[in-house]
């Protein structure tokens, strides 16, 4: 009887970059053709925009105008109260944060990336050295926050939902004043500070909201199920520019003479919210009906009561399946802060418009507009990277 002759592996390539580059990008004649051809493509834009941004940009705009970008018109001598809100959220920010990644390498690329970026950013900001000595603080501090959350035991950190609750009234205090404070009017509030106000209140408050509205439409009872159905359908059938223009313009005109007039921020709040929750209630119920039956006759069959089974059982699971959906939908609601800048209101895009106004920044549109286009991509990109996280922690998509 023969015996197989033991075969040698098959060879394989060593993972050179440019064995990569000849099999991913000059695998075949066209490939290669097109490799060349997006390279020149990238190498001319590329050429351009640092050409653009050393020699003709003029970013002066953006150092004379820096702190209303970031504050509006808040009176200068209370900064001092934003730099203790962005303390506080920072340091928050920091323990939630290493205490979901405490599974993970204490200092990832990544992570090293965006500290060196955000260290580097402060030091060469224009800004003056009493600021930048805050910003770094505060660097400093979220970092070691981020260091101390992944020491801290899980079930302490329960508790931080109720500790960023309770934080929220501070912060509050802290931006609008009273108590001891000097009071700032909200007409005074701008920038940065009234986005970020405008989304994170719109967020927290339509969470609720739409999860309400989509367990009514799921509802047995014909009554909560039509109001439910019918507010949804009749949101979702608006433009949100219609809802926001009827917040802050028609409102009042509704409302008897003698009844005190709602604050802009507030009839804002109130249209984002309103129209937000609507579309997230029709990505809870579809989190809902993702829910096996199996599940629900299971604990049906131990006892459990209605109210109970979708507390503990049903709404857990469903708020798992979405939050993909749910983290997109808190992402388009921070951007649709810029449509309030249409009635007057000075967020990121009306503050950008009223330093255009000014006739020593006529044709800055460019320097501008990508200066608080990166602001945004920042914003954007930490909640949808926030968002993944959670969906990995959890296992979404997995059995």
């Amino acid at each position: 009887m023969e015996t197989v002759p033991i075969l040698p592996p098959p060879a394989t390539e060593s993972p050179t970059p440019w064995n990569w580059a000849r099999k991913n990008l000059f695998s075949t004649w066209y490939n290669s053709i097109l490799t060349v051809v997006c390279l020149i493509i990238a190498f001319q834009t590329i050429k351009g925009i640092i050409v653009w941004a050393t020699t003709k940009a003029q970013w002066r705009v953006l150092e004379a105008n820096l702190p209303l970008f970031f504050a509006g018109r808040f009176p200068s001598d209370s900064y001092w109260r934003l730099w203790i809100v962005t303390a506080i959220i920072a340091l928050l920010g920091g323990l939630t944060w290493g205490n979901i990644q405490r599974q993970e390498r204490l200092w990832n690329p990544p992570l090293l990336i965006i500290l060196g970026a955000a260290v580097v950013g402060a030091v060469i900001s224009p800004i003056d050295l009493t600021s930048r000595l805050y910003l770094l603080g505060i660097i400093i501090a979220a970092a070691a926050s981020y260091v101390i959350g992944r020491q801290i035991n899980p079930k302490i950190m329960g508790w931080m939902p109720a500790v960023w609750a309770l934080s929220f009234p501070i912060i509050l205090w802290l931006i609008k004043g009273g108590l001891g404070l000097a009071e700032v009017s909200t007409n005074d509030w701008g920038g940065l500070v009234l986005t970020l106000f405008l989304a994170v209140i719109s967020i927290v408050l339509s969470f609720p909201l739409g999860v309400l509205l989509a367990l009514g439409r799921q509802s047995s009872l014909p009554v909560v199920k039509l109001l439910s159905t019918l507010y949804i359908e009749i949101i979702r059938g608006l433009p949100l520019i219609g809802i926001l223009f009827l917040g802050q313009v028609m409102l009042q005109l509704f409302l008897p003479p003698e009844y005190p007039k709602l604050d802009r921020v507030i009839r804002a709040i109130a249209g984002l919210t309103l129209f937000s929750a609507a579309y997230l209630a029709e990505n809870v119920r579809g989190g809902l009906q993702a829910v096996p039956r199996g599940q629900i006759e299971a604990a049906r069959s131990i006892g459990l009561n209605t109210p109970l089974l979708t507390i503990l059982i049903v709404l857990p699971q469903a708020l798992r399946i979405v939050i993909p959906a749910i983290g997109g939908q808190f992402i388009g609601l921070f951007m649709d802060t810029s449509l309030l800048s249409l009635f007057g209101m000075l967020e990121l895009i009306g503050i950008s418009r009223l330093v255009l106004a000014n006739s020593s920044y006529i044709g800055r549109y460019a320097e501008v507009y990508i200066f608080v286009g990166i602001i945004y991509w920042v914003f954007c990109y930490s909640m949808s990277l926030a968002s993944r996280k959670i969906e990995r922690s959890l296992e979404v998509g997995q059995r």
